[in-house]
C-alpha cells in the first residue's frame, strides 16, 4: 500500500494516466490501479521502468522505492496460517500489523487483539464448527500472536468501545468469562489502550450497523482503511467519505459512552456478578 500511494502520487505529479502508465510497463489500465492500492505484487522490472516515466532518476530515491518493491513481496509471519483463515482475511492481519492506530466498535464478542487464550478458544471453536482441533488451536494461536504487538514497545493505539452484550453474552464457561473479564480490567489500565463499554441503559446508538475497525498508518501517505467483516468475505474501504462516516460512527459512540474509568468500574460489576 505504501509503494502503491508513492507511485500513484509521483505518476500524478507527472500528469501521466494510468493508461500511458500500463503501456510502459505493458500491463492494463486497471493493474496500475490496483498496484497503486496495494492489492498485487510487484515485479522489480515494473517499479523501474515506471520510476523512469516519471523521471525519477536520482539513485538513492530509485533505491529506497525499489527497497519497498522487495519488502512488499515477501510474506508476513501470519501467511503460514491461511490455511485455517478466510481468504479475506490475511489481507487484515497485515494492516492490523502496520497500524499505529487502531478504532474498534464490538458487538458480538471482545475483540480479538483483547481475548483471552481460553475466551480465544471458545469463540474459535464456535465459528469453526467441524473443525480438527489441530485447526482450532492454530487459529487460536494465530490470535495469540497478533496480541504480541498490542504490548510490545513501540505498540499502537488501541481505542475500542465494546457493546455490553459482548460482555453479557458466553463463550466458554463461567471460569472463562470470568478470565475474560479479569483481562479486560487489567489491558484496559495499559497506556495504549482505551476500551470503553457502551452500555445497555444507554438505548439506540450510532453504532447500529455492526461492528467495524479504522486502521490508520503512521506513514502520511496511506489513506486510513475501514474493516467491515462479513459471513462470506469483508469490505476494506479507503475512500475518504467512506472513512468519514465510519469516524463520525465511533466519535459519537465514544462521546455516548462512559469514559474508560467508568467503563472499568463497569466491568468490574459485571465481574462480580458472574
Amino acid at each position: 500500500m505504501l509503494l502503491g500511494s508513492q507511485l500513484r502520487r509521483l505518476r500524478e505529479a507527472r500528469g501521466i494516466t494510468r493508461e500511458a502508465a500500463g503501456y510502459s510497463i505493458r500491463a492494463s489500465e486497471s493493474k496500475i490501479s490496483r498496484m497503486e492500492l496495494g492489492r498485487v505484487s510487484f515485479k522489480t522490472r515494473d517499479v523501474e521502468d515506471l520510476l523512469t516515466l516519471y523521471g525519477i532518476t536520482d539513485e538513492t530515491e530509485r533505491e529506497s522505492l525499489l527497497s519497498l518493491a522487495r519488502e512488499a513481496n515477501v510474506a508476513g509471519w501470519w501467511h503460514s496460517y491461511t490455511d485455517v483463515l478466510p481468504s479475506w482475511f490475511p489481507t487484515y492481519v497485515g494492516l492490523e500489523g502496520a497500524a499505529s492506530l487502531i478504532r474498534v466498535y464490538e458487538v458480538q464478542f471482545v475483540h480479538g487483539l483483547l481475548q483471552t487464550e481460553d475466551y480465544a478458544r471458545a469463540v474459535v471453536r464456535r465459528g469453526m464448527k467441524g473443525a480438527s482441533p489441530a485447526d482450532v488451536e492454530r487459529r487460536v494461536a494465530l490470535r495469540l500472536e497478533r496480541q504480541k504487538r498490542l504490548l510490545a514497545d513501540h505498540a499502537p493505539e488501541f481505542h475500542i468501545v465494546l457493546d455490553e452484550s459482548a460482555l453479557r453474552r458466553p463463550y466458554g464457561d463461567r471460569a472463562v468469562m470470568r478470565g475474560q473479564l479479569q483481562h479486560l480490567i487489567d489491558i484496559s489500565e495499559r497506556p495504549n489502550v482505551r476500551l470503553q463499554v457502551m452500555p445497555f441503559s444507554f438505548g439506540g446508538h450510532s453504532g447500529e450497523s455492526g461492528a467495524f475497525t479504522i486502521l490508520s498508518f503512521p506513514d502520511a501517505d496511506l489513506s486510513d482503511v475501514v474493516y467491515v467483516e462479513q459471513l462470506t468475505s469483508a469490505l476494506y474501504l479507503d475512500k475518504r467519505e467512506d472513512v468519514a462516516q465510519y469516524e463520525q460512527a465511533l466519535k459519537e459512540l465514544q462521546q455516548d459512552s462512559p469514559g474508560p474509568d467508568e467503563s472499568r468500574d463497569l466491568l468490574r460489576g459485571l465481574l462480580q456478578l458472574s
